[in-house]
């Protein structure tokens, strides 16, 4: 059960409880939620009661005090049911860090008892139709009045849109400038002015709820705004770190799953007269993507380690969150072509996973940011 070496007994213990809680909660419905394009609230209801919802939050607030490790099995659990299960580590370990790490602290007592129960499900609002990777270029404005900053803009792309009830918007305090111009502010559903647009129709994850967000002249209190007006950008790059790291997480996990998947496959399935496992071609298939993911765990262990001590560690972060991705990609095509014409079978769980991979490598900073960034880091 243990994956690696930082897990304690009381890692262990967590790791079980949780897979038993989707074995019963999550796997036999997933199907379902898939057909559906969404995941119902009362499960993230029943997360929150279990404490599997933002489990860093400290006691006061009514989470559990722990460190990043425990949301590290956490986020890994869920990939194992399925890759549009990721709007629940978006809102454990990527928006609400947030909250706790720049919010005050009349903020962090309105809003994150709520996210820890699961009443509150939040998401994050950066992206817009024509600004993705470059975040200084975005168009939401938010200019103030009184006690109060009118927001006028449109995000797109946004995971969990449809369900969130309290989402971080990126918004421009001041249009003239780019980077200093960027600030954050959380947004409330129901606010007048703020309404969402449909489900959009994804290739892949399609259980996880994506939509875009709609701000006309939108009344938001001075008092939502999230740390320093015009440090939004320099706040975002400081929390991107983890993401990119959850999602190289997320995409060793799903590779694990596609290879366990297939190992089974073609045990089974025969060809001129036996398993397909036995066949060269096959092996030296099998071979490979066990290498590349013993690489990949062993990187991301140490990783998580540094990161959790809280080392700078955006480089390797940027290396991982950019190899782990097309790896997972690569393995991918490589198990759907191992298991043949069943690999393109929608009853077959390879098919999903063919589905849902691909825009790892998109999103949290595409893969050619993540070369930007770790050419800049290398001094060219």
């Amino acid at each position: 059960m243990v994956r690696y070496r930082f897990e304690t007994k009381e890692h262990d213990l967590f790791r079980k409880s949780l897979r038993q809680f989707l074995a019963e909660e999550a796997v036999p419905y997933y199907d379902e939620w898939e057909q559906n394009h969404l995941i119902p609230k009362d499960f993230w209801r029943k997360l929150g009661e279990m404490g599997y919802l933002c489990p860093q939050v400290e006691e006061k607030y009514g989470g559990l005090d722990l460190d990043f490790s425990f949301g590290v099995v956490i986020g890994e659990e869920l990939e194992r049911v399925g890759s549009g299960l990721i709007g629940v580590g978006l809102h454990n370990d990527i928006v609400v860090p947030y909250i706790e790490a720049y919010g005050n602290e009349e903020q962090k007592e309105r809003w994150l008892p709520k996210c820890v129960t699961g009443e509150y499900i939040t998401a994050i609002a950066m992206t817009e139709p024509g600004a993705g990777s470059d975040l200084a270029s975005i168009k939401t404005t938010a200019i103030r009045d009184g006690d109060h900053y009118i927001v006028n803009g449109q995000k797109t792309f946004i995971t969990n849109g449809i369900h969130t009830n309290l989402a971080v918007v990126a918004v421009k305090t001041d249009p003239k400038e780019r980077h200093h111009g960027v600030s954050l502010l959380v947004i409330e559903e129901g606010t007048p002015g703020f309404t969402k647009g449909q489900k959009l129709n994804k290739v892949g994850m399609h259980s996880q709820d994506t939509a875009e967000l709609y701000f006309e002249d939108c009344r938001v209190p001075v008092a939502n705004l999230l740390g320093e007006e015009g440090k939004g950008f320099t706040y975002l790059m400081e929390k991107l770190q983890q993401e990119r790291l959850f999602v190289a997480i997320s995409a060793q996990i799903a590779a694990e799953d596609m290879f366990e998947l297939t190992m089974t496959y073609i045990k089974e399935r025969e060809a001129f007269g036996k398993s397909i496992s036995q066949f060269q071609n096959t092996q030296f298939k099998m071979a490979e993507m066990a290498t590349q993911l013993e690489l990949g765990k062993t990187f991301l262990e140490s990783l998580i380690e540094d990161h959790i001590a809280g080392k700078d560690v955006v480089t390797k972060v940027s290396m991982a969150k950019y190899w782990i991705t097309e790896k997972a990609r690569d393995i991918a095509t490589e198990c759907m072509q191992l298991h043949g014409g069943y690999g393109y079978m929608e009853e077959y769980k390879i098919a999903r996973r063919y589905r849902d991979i691909p825009v790892m490598s998109i999103y949290a900073g595409t893969n050619e940011i993540m070369k930007v960034i770790i050419a800049k880091n290398l001094g060219i």
